[in-house]
């Protein structure tokens, strides 16, 4: 019964939403716990029309029980509000038992953020005598240098590379495009991986205009560039936990420590919300108030 409701849910969210395959599993997914709490209850007849708040209530109670942290709670209970306002837009349900959902209080932990002298020290650890070395080079460059996600920068393409006018051209989450400027080592260094590494490659049938590839011609998975920057980490003794998404941070919290307007890096970060953005602001203040605890002498 919930099989055909998930089904042009699914639809809705990669036709209307344009949202990527791993963004719709989740949704799905989300959909199925609510089904598995119905089926482990009994109740596995009532449609999404039946389901009340109480319903939902209970079945926050049990996914918790079951163990998951509460922001897998939260983000569960944004699924399930997701499918909802779905049906509601199409006319299959004439009310909205989301509504009152409470999802669990979750406390916002500000990431790590690398200095820049750290950046230089974890790319300084890059062994230029391959052609994986280089590649290496102009990757973790271009991620700080345009505050990229790991799956843009895996995605980026020869054709949305601007170079002369010092701008690349990046499809971001739900497909959405956005122009960014680029700084000159970065450019320096696609180039150098361009005219010495890339023309010399392999190229897989269908890859012709990714930029990145691996040894065997193909696109890069973002295990890989994890993997990589764990290891340059490790090199260069730096204790904090560095993912390629701490890059992107970096990128963000630089520019708002040197006074970049905030509207300027949501546009470049690619977010939706600026709330979002406003993070940075709160890295910020962090970063003022260590600096008076560190100078001043009555702080």
């Amino acid at each position: 019964m919930w099989e055909s409701f998930r089904k042009l849910f699914k639809g809705y969210l990669k036709l209307e939403r344009s949202l990527s395959d791993n963004s719709i599993e989740a949704y799905l997914r989300d959909v199925e716990k609510l089904e598995q709490y119905l089926l482990a209850h009994g109740k596995e007849k009532l449609r999404p029309q039946d389901i009340t708040l109480a319903d939902l209530q209970a079945c926050v109670q049990w996914i918790s029980q079951l163990g998951m942290t509460p922001a897998s709670q939260a983000r569960t209970i944004s699924g399930i509000k997701a499918f909802y306002k779905f049906l509601l837009l199409e006319d299959m349900t004439q009310e909205d038992p989301t509504q009152l959902m409470d999802a669990p209080k979750l406390q916002r932990k500000l990431p790590d953020v690398l200095t820049f002298e750290e950046i230089e020290k974890i790319i300084a650890q890059i062994k230029l005598d391959t052609a994986e070395g280089h590649r290496n080079k102009a990757i973790l460059e271009t991620m700080y240098s345009c505050g990229l996600r790991v799956s843009e920068v895996i995605g980026l393409q020869l054709t949305q590379l601007y170079m002369d006018a010092g701008y690349i051209r990046v499809l971001g989450k739900g497909n959405k495009e956005r122009i960014v400027p680029i700084g000159k080592e970065a450019m320096r260094q696609i180039d150098i991986y361009r005219r010495n590494v890339r023309i010399h490659m392999p190229v897989k049938h269908g890859e012709e205009d990714t930029l990145f590839l691996n040894r065997r011609g193909g696109m890069l998975s973002r295990v890989m560039i994890f993997l990589v920057i764990k290891e340059l980490t490790k090199l260069a003794g730096i204790q904090k936990n560095v993912s390629p998404h701490t890059f992107r941070h970096s990128f963000a919290t630089h520019l708002v420590e040197g006074g970049a307007d905030l509207r300027a890096v949501q546009q470049m970060l690619g977010h939706e919300s600026i709330t979002t953005t406003e993070i940075y602001t709160h890295l910020d203040r962090e970063y003022l108030r260590d600096t008076l605890a560190q100078y001043h002498p009555r702080f």
